[in-house]
C-alpha cells in the first residue's frame, strides 16, 4: 500500500514501535481468538471484531465506521480469508484516518510567521501535561529556538515546581510567581518576557481544573484576554493533553475541555504503559481537533509528532 512509507527514521520508529508494544499485544490476542476456527470474513467474524475494536478503545462511532469498510469489502470481493484480516484493517484504518488532512508531521516545527508563537496547555491534574511541555520545550530547543516557559499553573505549588524542574533540566527560561498568583498575570509577565528576549516560541502552562467548568473557561478566558495586551493573536495554539491509558476517559476529558475553551491540537501521552493505544485511533477520527503528539516513553526524546501513517504501521506491525 503506497500509505506505508518509512518517513520515521529507524530510532524514531523503533520507539513508537516498542511504544505501542501493549497495545498490539492486547488487540493481537483479541482478535485472533475472534477469528479461532474460522476461514473467511462472515458475519460472525464482523461481530467479533466489532467487539475487539470498541475494547481496544478505538471508540463506537469509528468502529462502525471500520466495520462498515470492511463490510464494502466483503461485498466487493466476494471472499475474504480471516488471515488477510490484519492487512484489511490496517489498510482501512489508514484509509479512514487519511481522509483528515492531519497527522501529516514528520517533525517537530512551530508557524515561521508567529514570534513567539503562543502555545497554551490544558488538560487535567495527572494526564502529564507538565512532562509534555517539558519534552516539547526540550525538542523545539534542538531545532534551535529559543523557547519560554510561563508556570501559569498556580493552583498547585508541585505544578509550579515541576515545570521548574523540566525548565532546570532543558536550561530554557521560566516565569514564575507563588502559588496562588494570578494565572493571567503569569502569562501576561511571561510574554513580556520572552518579546523582550526576542523568544521565538512560549508554552504557558495551565490549571488542570474540571471539577466547575464554568471557573476553568472563566479562567482560560481571561488568560487569553490578558496575554493579547502583549501578543494580539495569542494563543496561537490551545494543547488539550490526554492520558491515553485512561481509554474512554480521554474521550470525556477531550468533550469536555471542547466545550470549556476552544482547543486546536491534542497531545495523548502515556501510551506505552498501557493496552488502550487504539483510542488514539479513535480521537484522531472523532475530533476535528488535531491530534499532535503521542507520548511512548519516559524518556525526554520520547515524544514524537503524531503522524498517522507510521502510527497505524506500527499499530498493525
Amino acid at each position: 500500500m503506497s500509505f506505508f512509507k518509512n518517513i520515521f527514521s529507524k530510532e524514531k520508529k523503533e520507539t513508537l514501535d516498542k511504544g505501542l508494544e501493549k497495545s498490539k499485544e492486547s488487540f493481537f490476542g483479541k482478535l485472533s481468538k475472534a477469528v479461532a476456527g474460522k476461514s473467511k470474513v462472515d458475519d460472525d467474524v464482523l461481530d467479533n471484531l466489532e467487539e475487539v475494536l470498541v475494547a481496544s478503545d478505538v471508540g463506537v462511532a469509528t468502529t462502525l465506521k471500520v466495520i462498515d469498510r470492511i463490510e464494502e469489502r466483503v461485498a466487493r470481493d466476494k471472499y475474504l480469508g480471516t488471515e488477510e484480516l490484519n492487512v484489511i484493517l490496517r489498510e482501512e484504518i489508514a484509509g479512514l484516518l487519511s481522509e483528515t488532512n492531519v497527522g501529516n508531521d514528520t517533525d517537530f516545527s512551530i508557524p515561521e510567521n508567529k514570534k513567539p508563537y503562543v502555545l497554551m496547555v490544558v488538560g487535567v491534574n495527572g494526564v502529564g501535561k507538565t512532562t509534555t511541555i517539558g519534552k516539547l520545550a526540550s525538542q523545539l530547543k534542538k531545532k534551535g529556538l529559543k523557547v519560554v516557559l510561563g508556570a501559569a499553573d498556580t493552583f498547585r505549588a508541585a505544578a509550579i515546581d515541576q515545570l521548574q524542574i523540566w525548565a532546570d533540566r532543558v536550561e530554557v527560561p521560566i516565569v514564575r510567581q507563588e502559588m496562588g498568583s494570578d494565572p493571567a498575570s503569569v502569562a501576561f509577565d511571561t510574554l513580556k518576557s520572552a518579546v523582550a528576549q526576542n523568544a521565538d516560541v512560549v508554552i504557558i502552562d495551565t490549571a488542570g481544573r474540571l471539577h466547575n467548568k464554568v471557573n476553568l473557561m472563566n479562567e482560560l478566558t481571561k488568560i487569553k484576554r490578558v496575554m493579547q495586551k502583549v501578543v494580539s493573536d495569542a494563543p496561537h495554539d490551545v494543547l488539550l493533553v490526554l492520558d491515553g491509558s485512561t481509554g474512554q476517559n480521554a474521550f470525556e476529558q477531550a468533550k469536555q475541555f471542547t466545550k470549556a475553551t476552544e482547543v486546536t491540537s491534542l497531545a495523548v501521552t502515556k501510551l506505552d504503559g498501557t493496552a488502550k493505544g487504539g483510542v488514539v485511533i479513535g480521537i484522531s477520527d472523532q475530533f476535528q481537533i488535531p491530534v499532535k503528539y503521542i507520548g511512548v516513553g519516559e524518556g525526554i526524546d520520547d515524544l514524537q509528532v503524531f503522524n498517522k501513517h507510521e502510527f497505524v504501521d506500527s499499530f498493525f506491525k
